[in-house]
């Protein structure tokens, strides 16, 4: 396996969830805070793709914080790689999301480094822009890692 490509500084701690609802009241009970809930997917989302192939998903998620930022996420549509998460270990750590300047260069460092994309899509921004993927890198620290391209708002 390859050195992977230097990634940016982690900038949110993901959470899978079967239940959105149910758990932004768990965290808010525990951690407070304010929470912004967003629906990601096809409607506001293109490039959508899952272990290299076009795919139709969606998302309900929370965020809050950003010193990482805390991203709970429950999967609607799909298949996608949260779904595979939550059958095979259920509720809890998912990903730790870095920044980088491209998600486009950082897939195919990491691919060339040994950590194959399992999930990616571009335009969560509100105003179309920002990019995500998930790399394979559970074997090597327990969880995945998501390089996010911000954008702008």
């Amino acid at each position: 396996m390859a050195a992977p490509p230097l990634l940016g500084e982690t900038i949110q701690i993901g959470i899978v969830v079967r239940d959105l609802d149910a758990a932004l009241a768990r965290h808010r009970a525990v951690l407070g805070g304010e929470w912004r809930v967003v629906e990601n997917g096809p409607d506001n989302m293109h490039g959508l793709h899952v272990r290299g192939r076009p795919a139709a998903f969606s998302m309900r998620l929370a965020l809050s914080g950003s010193a990482p930022q805390v991203e709970l996420l429950q999967p609607l549509l799909g298949p996608s790689i949260l779904d595979e998460w939550l059958e095979r270990r259920g509720e809890g750590l998912h990903h730790l999301g870095v920044h980088v300047e491209s998600v486009d260069d950082t897939i195919a460092q990491m691919e060339a480094a040994g950590f194959p994309c399992l999930q990616h899509g571009y335009g969560f921004m509100p105003n179309g822009s920002g990019a995500f993927a998930y790399f394979d890198t559970e074997a090597e620290l327990g969880y995945l890692l998501e390089a996010l391209e911000l954008g702008t708002e």
